[in-house]
């Protein structure tokens, strides 16, 4: 699932829309990953109205790197979304086709890899 917001709204505000449509499609989803990013207002909308757990990996020790357990996952995802010449500016006006151009882009970068 793609969402897109405009950017005066937190993403910890919008995060619980991709969740919901997660455990909508996956009812056995028990725990949800988030970045530390995404403490307070989104762990505490998730639990209010999903009752999930959200579990948030933090760095233990910002100094130095380190892997962070199924984090590199999402990394790697996002990284591929900056090989797309037309995700690279904001060139959309709307959101819905803001959100189709990151589906594109991800259909594209799947075929190649076919």
């Amino acid at each position: 699932m793609v969402t897109v917001h405009a950017a005066n709204k937190h993403d910890t505000m919008s995060g619980i829309f991709p969740a919901m449509w997660a455990v909508e499609k996956y009812p056995s989803i028990r725990k949800i990953s988030a970045d530390g990013g995404y403490r307070g207002t989104f762990e505490e909308n998730v639990k209010s109205v999903l009752g999930i757990e959200v579990e948030i990996s933090m760095r233990k020790d910002p100094a130095k790197w380190q892997l962070m357990a199924k984090r590199w996952i999402v990394e790697r995802t996002l990284s591929w979304l900056n090989w797309s010449r037309r995700l690279s500016k904001d060139y959309e006006i709307l959101v819905c086709s803001e959100e189709t151009m990151i589906k594109i882009s991800h259909i594209y970068t799947l075929i190649k890899r076919l």
